[in-house]
């Protein structure tokens, strides 16, 4: 279910003309969405460090429509993922989903950016994210709340409508 909500993601950005940005690898929900998005068209650059580079398998795609970046640490994929990024998309994932909202969410709350972000809760995956805010919410701990409102999103042809209309 996660992949095919993945893909169709995928399929509805390449032919809304959104260029997707995103982690570089070539499995998983990541791989599913960027192999739909050049499937149907669109372009896709992917921003990987060295190290991760033979664990989550690189595409070699042979199209213009393709670039993947090699980065030396983390830091600096995350660096280039935002500063080439319009928005940004929490797909259902693991802990390194997880933290790179919660990053970008921070540089929101900070004041770092105003760029919509935005959770696809199929199934109501990310639920307790967001119970959690609230809950976090409640004691005081979010002090600048109104800059993390991020769009929670139930079904992939909501997505491009939601975060371009941001």
């Amino acid at each position: 279910m996660f992949e095919t909500a993945a893909i169709k993601t995928g399929k509805l950005m390449a032919q809304a003309g959104i260029e997707l940005v995103y982690g570089g690898g070539g499995k998983g929900i990541m791989g599913a969405v960027s192999q739909a998005v050049l499937q149907h068209g669109g372009t896709v650059k992917g921003i990987i460090p060295g190290f991760l580079a033979s664990h989550e398998g690189l595409f070699t795609h042979d199209t213009e429509r393709y670039e993947i970046t090699i980065t030396d640490n983390m830091h600096e994929r995350k660096r280039l993922m935002f500063e080439q990024s319009d928005a940004f998309l929490a797909l259902p994932g693991g802990i390194g989903t997880l933290e790179e909202i919660v990053e970008i969410m921070t540089w929101a709350q900070l004041g770092r950016h105003e760029k919509p972000v935005g959770f696809l809760n199929i199934e109501g995956f990310w639920q307790p994210m967001f119970d959690l805010l609230q809950h976090m919410s409640g004691y005081g701990f979010l002090h600048t709340e109104d800059r993390i409102k991020p769009k929670i999103i139930d079904s992939p042809e909501a997505v491009v409508e939601q975060l371009c209309s941001a």
